[in-house]
């Protein structure tokens, strides 16, 4: 099968049967994991024992071969197997008078590169890509670039994009600089920056929630560390919420909108996300009617409609109008765009306390006091039922283990057995701290409206300030750390990691699109404007053509890859068809 090899174990040893263990280099603390016994050799027929196993080709793994007499250590290994390669492991003994026992670990067919299609498919989109550089140089001769804008009417697109909430413009300025501004056209547009990061990090979450070409590296980490490439994608998504939430109630307020219409339209849109969520995670269409002693409630809308609920009604409740007019003096002038909303730092640092408090000092039954572990076969089995501590004790108290995510990604590695769920109750403390940094970001952009060096340069004061803290509490390690990175817990140090790299992505987007505009952000830009019609549709349409269709072989990843990157580019497809249609779901 894909993602395995075959393993002979030849036994040459006369009067022992052995043992067959092995352990995944990726579990941390975990027990042996038994895989066969292997009867003695026949020494009147000549003949070995034999056994054969499947072995896992993910990750290193260490073998341990112990004999059935004695139950002593003969020999251990450790070996990368490759995907449907065929090994034979022989077991003989060197010397009668020592008893010494040699391992030998023998290739008897290669393994494939199963990475080779990621390289085609590579090549493939940067063939695209030189074909659009191709067209854009054409687009900077007159004639050509007036004939398809007046095919396309593009121009009529970008004014009615330009014109939608959140697009920052002269009147938002809250620079204490009484300068006027000479704005340009550029200037008073959308920032494009913010829809490419909110567009990036869709369409990377769409491929991998499509199966990632079914390789290990696309899938989230099993617990600590390893901060693999679907690790970051939902916190940038909660990121830039937030800077988007900085700079539509901004531009709401200044439009004349009441705090209560504007309360009104969060609490509205906060409600429609978490109902959007329960139905999205509830996929029972073909099978009857929804099932309510198995409703999931948990998800990754719902943690988006809370969070934006919270953060929103947050930055509308604290608002202050001399801040935001500009006029209001602090003590250091370099901190203007915190400073004056202290009551909401105020807020923040409660929450984060009451994180830490339930998660170190709340008992759990059977588990020790602070557990942030996986369970299962994790910490050598003491805590099998533990599966994230107090977040999966509350959650499974509050919601019920039959209301939570089935199966966690911890239970392929560890083998856990409890239910856990990625957006259960306690994490979402963390992703609004997530959100209230991307608030930053927005405020930063609103406070030096213009002025791009100060811009960038705050960005990256905050990476390294995100940055910093997080090597203190991880100790810059995986797992000895005071709290590790953890995205499965939302840890705060996961937090302050996935920020520290979503300020830098910003500062690099902002950059390339909007200040020095090398780049227009296409295709990102197109499902970032139609986010939440992106994320729904490819949730629903899963499994219907022409996103998924029988494959000839289900244990290639060559056909997955082919597969999820077609239903992926069909989304950007869609996506940049409605963009010019101008369509845009906004809830």
């Amino acid at each position: 099968r894909m993602d395995q090899a075959l393993l002979l174990v030849r036994n040459e040893l006369p009067a022992q049967g052995l043992r067959l263990a092995a352990l995944s280099g990726s579990c941390h603390q975990c027990l042996y994991q038994f895989l066969a016994f292997v009867p003695p050799s026949d020494g009147s027929l000549m003949k070995p024992g034999t056994a054969a196993v499947m072995v896992d080709t993910q990750h290193p793994l260490t073998l341990l071969l112990n004999g059935s007499v004695s139950d002593r250590e003969l020999c251990k290994i450790q070996y990368h197997f490759g995907e449907f390669g065929n090994y034979s492991l022989v077991v003989k003994t060197l010397s009668t008078s020592t008893k010494t026992v040699s391992c030998d670990l023998v290739i008897n067919e290669g393994p494939i590169n199963s990475y080779l299609p990621i390289l085609f498919a590579f090549l493939f989109y940067m063939g695209i890509l030189a074909i659009l550089i191709v067209g854009r140089l054409f687009m900077k001769i007159d004639p050509v670039r007036n004939w398809v804008y007046k095919k396309l009417n593009y121009r009529e697109t970008e004014r009615l994009i330009n014109s939608e909430l959140g697009s920052p413009n002269t009147t938002d300025s809250v620079s204490s600089d009484p300068t006027p501004h000479l704005w340009s056209t550029a200037s008073r547009q959308r920032l494009r920056s913010l829809d490419t990061f909110r567009g990036l990090s869709l369409i990377i979450m769409v491929f991998v929630n499509y199966g990632g070409g079914k390789y290990w590296f696309f899938k989230h980490a099993s617990w600590n560390g390893k901060l693999h490439f679907p690790s970051a994608l939902f916190s940038r998504f909660v990121f830039i919420m937030g800077t988007s939430v900085s700079l539509s109630l901004s531009s709401m307020l200044r439009c004349g909108s009441s705090k209560e219409k504007v309360l009104g339209k969060i609490l509205w849109r906060s409600f429609l996300l978490i109902l959007l969520g329960i139905i999205v995670v509830n996929p029972n269409y073909c099978l009857g009617p929804l099932s309510w002693d198995n409703l999931r409630i948990p998800g990754v809308l719902q943690r988006l409609g809370f969070t934006y609920l919270v953060v929103a009604a947050l930055e509308l409740m604290f608002t202050r109008a001399q801040a935001e007019s500009g006029t209001l003096e602090t003590p250091c002038p370099a901190l203007r765009d915190i400073l004056p909303y202290w009551p909401q730092w105020i807020f923040i640092l409660m929450l984060e306390v009451i994180w830490l408090c339930l998660t170190f000092l709340l008992p759990v039954p059977g588990c020790p006091r602070g557990y942030l572990g996986p369970g299962g076969i994790g910490d050598f089995g003491k805590y099998p039922n533990c599966t994230g501590g107090a977040a999966g004790y509350i959650d499974r108290l509050l919601l019920g283990e039959k209301h939570i995510y089935q199966h966690p990604s911890s239970s392929v590695i560890y083998q856990t057995t409890m239910p856990y769920d990625p957006e259960g109750i306690l994490g979402t403390i963390n992703t609004i701290f997530m959100a209230f940094l991307g608030l930053q970001a927005g405020k930063i952009i609103l406070f030096y409206k213009d002025q791009h060096k100060q811009i960038m340069s705050r960005f990256a004061v905050w990476s390294i300030v995100m940055g910093i803290i997080s090597a203190i509490l991880t100790k810059c390690s995986k797992e000895e750390g005071f709290i590790p990175i953890n995205k499965n817990l939302w840890s705060i140090s996961y937090v302050t990691t996935m920020s520290c790299f979503a300020f830098i992505l910003l500062l690099l987007i902002y950059y390339l699109v909007d200040v020095k505009r090398l780049w227009s952000g296409a295709p990102f830009f197109y499902p970032g404007m139609n986010s939440i019609l992106v994320y729904t549709g490819h949730e629903v349409f899963e499994n219907y053509f022409p996103f998924k269709w029988k494959m000839q072989d289900s244990q290639s990843h060559a056909e997955h890859l082919t597969q999820n990157l077609t239903a992926t580019t069909l989304w950007v497809i869609i996506s940049y068809l409605l963009y010019r249609k101008r369509i845009f779901w906004k809830i």
